[in-house]
């Protein structure tokens, strides 16, 4: 295929990856002393950063890549609240395609590619014309996309999305299949392949599921659950690795887990705390497994439970849910990559490296600064 200048990471749906891929080629590029920016042209998620509304996902990278965030360049359009009925009443009040040039030709200026994000599904943003395959094309980028794992839904919505970039004149540099079952990799990449190889289309990578980007923070519990810290809140950016129910403490989850959340009753919250704590003498623990506790329910929480909670220093959540009601709410979370959570950001760089091919992707780019 012919060089692409840019490089466009595009996705069938929201959830599937985006950001993480595309924080783990930023880094695959900086490795290799590639000056790369970043930018997201469209977004939707605002974030208020030092008086400028920016996309939340923009800081992570401007944490990254080192960058002072500049919102005109770095994230030159977002799409709150009303602006696509406001865009529909009277479009000549709006001029997003200049915007967005202006972005780019600033990090030209400064960079020798640019990677774009896109935002949600390929179709989102056409009700002001800017799709991503609009947007893709107007910046001259090539198109990464991202799919989840599978073989027959895969294929069906990658053909599906595709055909808006298609329709554009937009280059597809390749395919990267996110979140497949270890135990399916090879499958998956089998099928894949004879696949796209009938669409002269390229398979970059298969990445495997990997449940700690999908850990939440406590942070997300209690928001999720509408809950009122009461006890340090400064440990919120405690990551969430498994549940304990509060009416069945499982020793064996004491004895080999960690960073685990107690979601119990209020009025049961002092039973379960002795248990834990009887079991982690019992088993020599110096520390506590718990990364924070979710008290559901009314009720006064034990004197000894404020003590075991003091002591261990473990975010403290109170909520009217009813427990079940509170672990339905918290298995809803969807957890998105961010800059408070660095085991995430490495992870993602580690699983692009480890499963792309970054030397068909630097062959498909024009990196001539």
């Amino acid at each position: 295929m012919e060089k692409v200048k840019h490089l466009f990471i595009a996705a069938n749906s929201q959830h599937v990856g985006k950001t993480t891929s595309t924080l783990g080629l930023v880094a695959a590029f900086m490795k290799r002393a590639i000056k790369v920016g970043y930018c997201k042209p469209v977004g939707q998620q605002i974030l208020d950063f030092n008086e400028f509304s920016v996309d939340k996902d923009t800081v992570l990278f401007a944490d990254l890549i080192n960058f002072d965030l500049r919102p005109e360049v770095h994230s030159p359009v977002i799409l709150g609240k009303g602006a696509t009925t406001a865009y529909l009443d009277d479009p000549s009040k709006f001029d997003f395609a200049t915007k967005i040039q202006f972005a780019a030709q600033i990090l030209e200026r400064k960079t020798e590619i640019i990677i774009y994000e896109g935002t949600g599904h390929p179709g989102v943003g056409s009700v002001v014309n800017l799709s991503n395959a609009d947007v893709a094309k107007q910046v001259n980028a090539g198109v990464i996309f991202i799919v989840e794992g599978g073989i027959g839904s895969a294929i069906d919505e990658l053909n599906m999305c595709l055909s808006l970039f298609r329709e554009k004149g937009v280059p597809i540099v390749g395919v990267i299949v996110n979140k497949v079952l270890p135990e399916k990799i090879e499958k998956v990449r089998h099928y894949l392949n004879i696949w796209l190889n009938s669409q002269n289309m390229k398979l970059l990578g298969v990445i495997p599921y990997d449940k700690s980007l999908g850990f939440p923070q406590m942070r997300m519990v209690a928001e999720a659950i509408n809950g009122e810290v009461v006890a340090f809140k400064e440990k919120l950016d405690n990551k969430v690795e498994d549940f304990l129910a509060g009416s069945l403490i499982d020793p064996n989850k004491i004895k080999d887990g960690s960073n685990m959340l107690l979601v119990v009753s209020a009025q049961k919250a002092g039973e379960a705390l002795k248990k834990i704590s009887s079991l982690q003498k019992q088993f020599n623990l110096t520390g506590s497994p718990l990364a924070g506790i979710v008290a559901t329910g009314t009720g006064i929480v034990s004197g000894a439970s404020l003590e075991y909670i003091k002591k261990y220093e473990i975010p403290f959540v109170r909520t009217d849910l009813d427990t079940y009601g509170s672990v339905v709410k918290i298995n809803r979370i969807e957890v998105k990559i961010n800059r408070n959570t660095p085991w995430k950001v490495s992870r993602a760089i580690e699983l692009i490296n480890e499963n792309v091919d970054m030397d068909y992707i630097l062959s498909c780019c024009d990196l001539r600064s």
